[in-house]
C-alpha cells in the first residue's frame, strides 16, 4: 500500500478493530501488554510499556537486513570456497557431510550474536 507520494505506511495499533489496516500497511506494528494473544496480520508485535522505543526498533529492523544480506555472502563464500576443493577432489564425502552441518551453526550463532550486538547497540 503506497501513498499517492510514493512513500511507505506504517501502521501502529491494538490488532483488534485496526487488523485490516496493520495486513494493508507496509509495515504493521500490533501493540500488545499480553504475550500470549496472537496477531496474525501484523509484521511484529511491541509490547505496550515499550512503544517509546519505536524509533529504535524500526532503526534495528533497518539494521537486521544488513545482517541478513551479510549472513547470505558468507554462506555463499562458504560453499564456493566447499565446492571449490570437492570438485578438485581435495574434500572427502565425510569431511564435506561435517562441514555442511558446522556451516549451519555457525551462521545461526552470527546471527544470534550479530542480532543481539545491534540490539544492545540501538538501546533495544
Amino acid at each position: 500500500m503506497k501513498t499517492t507520494t510514493g512513500r511507505k505506511v506504517l501502521m501502529v495499533g491494538d490488532g483488534i478493530n485496526d487488523a485490516g489496516a496493520l495486513l494493508q500497511s507496509d509495515v504493521g506494528i500490533a501493540v500488545n501488554d499480553h504475550s500470549t494473544r496472537f496477531t496474525p496480520a501484523c509484521d511484529a508485535i511491541l509490547q505496550g510499556s515499550m512503544l517509546y522505543k519505536l524509533s529504535s526498533f524500526l532503526q534495528y529492523a533497518r539494521k537486521a537486513k544488513g545482517m541478513v544480506a551479510t549472513g547470505f555472502v558468507v554462506s555463499i563464500l562458504y560453499n564456493v570456497v566447499g565446492l571449490s576443493f570437492a570438485v578438485q577432489g581435495l574434500l572427502s564425502p565425510m569431511i564435506a557431510a561435517i562441514l555442511m552441518p558446522a556451516s549451519s551453526i555457525t551462521l545461526v550463532l552470527m546471527a544470534t550474536m550479530l542480532s543481539k550486538w545491534k540490539a544492545e547497540k540501538t538501546g533495544l
